[in-house]
């Protein structure tokens, strides 16, 4: 039996707050309910790792925080601020969250640096040559500087993904969501992608990944959430995930998964 126990809780006096919380989140296609009143919390430096079959509404998940989804019933709050129809919080909102799509999602007729100065000069304001000193900093940061003059067609798909990355990066935001980052890439470019969540995994960055990537989320994850037509099924540490799942539908996606 299905279990959608909420994940929210209040934080023990001298815990880090949320960064994200979801309470009584639902949305609808038309008739289709993709998301069934998620109750979801992410605290600040945390790393979650989302799964679940195609059409559990991971993406349609994380794609709320950012308002790229519009949910209609219950509340989304990200550092603490309301998520509501007002472009100006969703601007704010957008400058604390930085997002790396399944297909790139760069502008093919701008250089890989020109991808990434875009935004911290007209949305930020910041001058040219600070941009591109930051955005320099984030390429050296994924391994590819060499790359800063080439368009993407010129680049691999792995070298495509870190510049999306760095471009993100770019924004200096405060929160990091992954969808599905590596799917698109052929299976010899998905390690060094992986490589570079590790190491943003690694200084504390608040992520919150959804992957197929076991082996990320064993590394990783401070926690892994399991969702199945539109509910949280499971959310535990990846030892308890991995090595005791409560739930019968999370041991029949791990058996089908894992071998």
């Amino acid at each position: 039996m299905m279990t959608t126990a909420p994940q929210i809780a209040q934080s023990p006096a001298g815990e880090a707050p949320f960064s994200v919380e979801m309470i009584g989140v639902s949305k609808w296609y038309g008739h289709f309910q993709v998301l069934n009143s998620i109750d979801f919390g992410v605290r600040r430096g945390e790393k979650i790792v989302v799964c679940g079959p195609s059409g559990s509404g991971k993406s349609t998940m994380i794609r709320c925080v950012n308002r790229l989804e519009v949910h209609q019933q219950g509340e989304i709050r990200v550092n603490g601020t309301l998520l509501t129809d007002n472009v100006r919080v969703i601007d704010r909102v957008r400058q604390d969250v930085g997002m790396v799509f399944q297909n790139f999602n760069l502008y093919p007729h701008l250089t890989v640096l020109e991808n990434c100065v875009l935004a911290p000069r007209w949305v930020k304001g910041v001058p040219r040559k600070e941009a591109e000193e930051r955005a320099m900093g984030y390429l050296e940061r994924v391994r590819i500087p060499d790359q800063a003059g080439k368009y993407p067609s010129q680049l691999s798909g792995g070298q495509q993904q870190r510049a999306a990355i760095a471009r993100s990066l770019c924004m200096n935001p405060e929160i990091m969501l992954f969808d599905e980052p590596t799917s698109a890439l052929d299976p010899e470019l998905v390690r060094e992608v992986l490589d570079t969540m590790v190491e943003l995994a690694s200084d504390g960055m608040t992520m919150v990944c959804v992957t197929h990537e076991m082996g990320f989320a064993r590394q990783v994850a401070d926690r892994v959430v399991f969702m199945d037509r539109g509910r949280i099924v499971e959310s535990a540490s990846p030892g308890e995930f991995f090595g005791n799942p409560k739930e019968e539908r999370t041991r029949n996606f791990l058996s089908q998964i894992l071998h």
